[in-house]
């Protein structure tokens, strides 16, 4: 029987080993006990511990991340053996898809200047979705899953990454020119490129520049996309008017950080797209299960793309 051995940190053992070893059961595989692991033929890892041996696992076949993100495992992890991040359609994908249509639809509505505003009769009629443009940076699992729900909502969504998409009713652009292309006509823009040495400050001054006056910027991707600094000074230039982050450069975000005062800033703790234990055990043995048939799994990561 195929052995698979857990990796975690802190306590994370206990919301991960029960569905973990349920779904593998499902697919005649076992989890090994914490500490048994030159059994071991996949190594599924929650997050990269201090002091971690990849020679403890001879066997190893592949090593399968429990998040999408995986910069911080990249250099632990030997250039042999094979790098899995997760493909979670059912918890990584929805998570971030109803994130992103949620603040989406609150900028696009202008919800923010009826909470808490004093008695005053501001009737604004909001356009309709089809008037708005959108930018999704990134079309990814997670980028192309935001990008198509809001293109079923209505609204006029282009999208930007590495190579051209076919995602209906999304404007697909790639290269530089792409790139300003989708900033300068998003009144609201969403990043989800991942983190990369390309994309390491993506938006910095000249890019937060490009954005049209009274913009939105939605950041539920990676904290390292964002020149902090640049944006505050752009908030006070109108290029954008808002941001909404879920992600930092230092989490949690530090108590006297300017963001937190800031009035056109609006923060999540990192929610937009958690691992759900149940949903990311299914993916990861269904992932399995692919490799152990011969065919290809969901999420290999190109280590010359860096994801």
């Amino acid at each position: 029987m195929t052995a698979v051995a857990l990796v975690t940190t802190g306590n994370a053992r206990a919301r991960f080993a029960p569905p973990l070893a349920a779904a593998l059961e499902g697919i005649g595989a076992r989890l090994l006990p914490e500490g048994d692991d030159a059994a071991a033929e996949w190594v599924v890892m929650e997050d990269l511990p201090d002091g971690f041996d990849p020679a403890r696992y001879p066997r190893a076949r592949a090593v399968l991340a429990l998040w999408a993100g995986i910069e911080a495992m990249l250099p632990a992890i030997p250039p042999d053996l094979p790098l899995v991040r997760l493909i979670d359609p059912e918890g990584l994908s929805a998570g971030m898809t109803e994130w992103v249509l949620g603040h989406v639809l609150r900028h696009h509505l202008g919800l923010d200047r009826y909470l808490g505003a004093a008695p005053h009769w501001d009737r604004r009629v909001p356009p309709l979705a089809r008037e708005r443009r959108v930018g999704v940076l990134g079309l990814g699992a997670l980028g192309a899953a935001s990008a198509s729900a809001l293109a079923r909502v209505g609204f006029d969504v282009a999208g930007w990454s590495r190579s051209p998409k076919a995602i209906p009713g999304v404007a697909s652009r790639c290269g530089p020119d792409g790139l300003r292309a989708v900033i300068a006509r998003s009144g609201i823009l969403v990043l989800l490129v991942p983190h990369t040495p390309e994309t390491e400050g993506l938006m910095d001054a000249e890019r937060l520049g490009w954005m049209p006056e009274g913009a939105a910027l939605l950041n539920p991707g990676r904290g390292a996309l964002v020149d902090e600094a640049a944006l505050l000074a752009a908030l006070g230039a109108g290029r954008p008017a808002a941001a909404t982050l879920d992600t930092f450069r230092t989490e949690p975000l530090p108590p006297d950080h300017p963001f937190w005062s800031h009035p056109a800033v609006t923060i999540t703790p990192h929610v937009a797209s958690a691992t759900r234990p149940d949903s990311a055990a299914r993916a990861v043995a269904a992932n399995i299960a692919r490799a152990r048939r011969g065919a290809p799994m969901e999420g290999l990561v190109d280590r010359a793309r860096g994801y």
